[in-house]
């Protein structure tokens, strides 16, 4: 138990000659925004998501089966936007993922406009998960995460895809030295996992309880403070910003 602690506060306070640098952090903060906008696409757009496009795989084959509450054109429509945010993504991880704090600023900066055009959305449109507007929000916030998965791909810090963690849980059980692994890094692995559900969490209860716009509004500031962090740590040019040979 304490090695997985230590491992978990080394993951969220990483010591200063880490490796990866601030970046396993700032990455838990950006899985947390990936829990407070899926929450809020899920449960104010409708089924679907804009960031686990795992979920909207699924959505689209339920709906091509005639099953009730799931949108083919809300799935596609969620699966296309991210796949063009994550071309995004990836160009300016081509451009300047060399330097890994500038990549992180300028997508967050990317992702912060997207999701401030989705508060002004839902601020102005009395019915956000209704007509054009639903698949204008899709698409924004597909677009946003799109090019968030991009980023953490390039930036390649262990166990922290912001999104994926289906084999995050997995690595937990199966690197597990009671199987013979090498030993499964369940803290780190753990605060990932967690850092989703409490993102997802506060965004249920935002949207559920107080308004729908809180739980995008939330994810935005967490984005503004992500790009500030990113910016002062970076600045004076740290070994971790460089890409790892």
């Amino acid at each position: 138990m304490s090695s997985i602690l230590a491992d978990a506060w080394q993951t969220i306070a990483p010591k200063r000659e880490d490796r990866d640098g601030p970046l396993a952090p700032l990455l838990l903060a950006l899985t947390v925004v990936t829990g407070l906008v899926d929450a809020f696409s899920y449960l104010s757009l409708g089924h679907v998501f804009v960031a686990n496009m795992t979920g909207n795989v699924v959505f689209l084959a339920f709906a091509l089966a005639g099953a009730r509450g799931f949108s083919l054109l809300a799935s596609l429509a969620a699966l296309g936007a991210f796949s063009a945010g994550a071309l995004v993504g990836g160009r300016l991880a081509v451009s300047i993922g060399h330097d890994r704090g500038r990549l992180v600023v300028v997508v967050g900066v990317l992702e912060a406009l997207l999701v401030a055009v989705s508060v002004v959305v839902v601020t102005v449109v009395r019915v956000p998960g209704a007509g054009a507007a639903r698949y204008v929000l899709i698409v924004i916030l597909s677009l946003a995460m799109g090019a968030q998965n991009a980023s953490a791909r390039s930036l390649a810090v262990p166990d922290l895809t912001t999104t994926v963690l289906t084999l995050t849980i997995t690595g937990i059980s199966a690197d597990s030295r009671l199987v013979g692994g090498a030993g499964s890094k369940a803290g780190r692995r753990l605060v990932s996992a967690l850092s989703m559900f409490v993102g997802a969490l506060v965004g249920a209860l935002l949207v559920l309880k107080v308004s729908r716009i809180g739980a995008v509004l939330v994810a935005l500031c967490v984005l503004g403070a992500i790009v500030v962090v990113a910016t002062v740590v970076s600045r004076s040019n740290p070994p971790w910003v460089h890409r790892p040979a």
